[in-house]
């Protein structure tokens, strides 16, 4: 069925409780790679609810990923899942994301519908707050295979090269065998990321890992390799998606300081096993 852009565009905004305690903010961190080495103080921050920090990223899993399933059951959207990709991902932070809510609100919309031709990219907007305020705001860009050709706007495409210095530092993440079935207990349970045959049915030889897990397991190497651990310094995040991971393969991170401009960290995500094939690009940290 056609995309209707201007009746989804047109809907009214979908509102949603969001609550999560300590174990949602374990599991998601453990979803991500963090607890290795199980004992290392630099993890237990992300593992023991006695010290327990929140990376940004879990914006994106908070209350079960409630904007992403709500906006493509919106008026005016019916898609099949299996021509679903996400594009892009932004994160802003108003202050840290605490440890346990039990009211806050999320308020999402489907942003803009833009028509690729053969495709069609949403973006889904999310704005969440507590009691406090607002706490953060994201924008997904969902890419949907076979959608295009409706007359729509195309939309701007920003691209950032790469610095033609050297990378203040790289480092190498191994991915579990499991990976992608530990992180969809978050609430991504798209078969995408589990079960073959759905996978063969979307193209891909076997199941791949949540873009969304590359995601975080980016901003965790950040904050750790140069933001001293304090996922608090983080400020936004964004990222385009180029490529598939699969588990068990690693990930090589390479990370430019103040670019591109102070205050930022520009990180590059590839596959060494494949060449260095790009996964993740126009991936910025602004952080304080």
């Amino acid at each position: 069925m056609p995309i209707d852009a201007a009746k989804a565009l047109a809907a009214d905004p979908r509102v949603t409780d969001l609550s999560w305690d300590h174990k949602d903010i374990q599991l998601y961190h453990l979803g991500i790679g963090a607890g290795r080495p199980a004992t290392d103080p630099a993890e237990l921050r992300y593992t023991l609810e006695s010290r327990l920090q929140v990376l940004p990223s879990f914006a994106t899993v908070a209350g079960g990923g409630m904007a992403l399933a709500g906006g493509l059951s919106a008026p005016g959207i019916e898609v099949d899942l299996a021509a679903v990709l996400h594009g892009g991902q932004t994160v802003s932070v108003h202050r840290p994301i605490p440890v346990r809510s039990t009211g806050a609100t999320q308020t999402s919309r489907v942003a803009a519908v833009h028509d690729k031709g053969k495709a069609a990219v949403i973006v889904l907007r999310s704005d969440v707050a507590d009691a406090e305020g607002p706490l953060w705001s994201s924008d997904a860009q969902i890419y949907v295979r076979g959608e295009g050709g409706f007359g729509g706007e195309r939309g701007v495409a920003m691209r950032l090269e790469l610095p033609e210095r050297a990378p203040y530092l790289t480092v190498e993440r191994a991915l579990r065998e499991d990976q992608a079935l530990l992180y969809r207990l978050s609430g991504d349970f798209n078969p995408l990321h589990a079960d073959p045959e759905f996978a063969r049915r979307a193209g891909f030889d076997r199941p791949i890992l949540h873009g969304l897990c590359t995601y975080g397991i980016a901003l965790k190497a950040v904050v750790d390799g140069l933001l001293g651990g304090d996922a608090g310094r983080v400020r936004s995040y964004t990222t385009r998606f180029t490529g598939v991971v699969y588990p068990g393969e690693r990930l090589r991170l390479r990370m430019w300081r103040d670019c591109p401009g102070p205050g930022r960290i520009q990180v590059s995500v590839t596959v060494p096993e494949r060449q260095d094939a790009a996964v993740l690009a126009d991936t910025v940290v602004e952080h304080r």
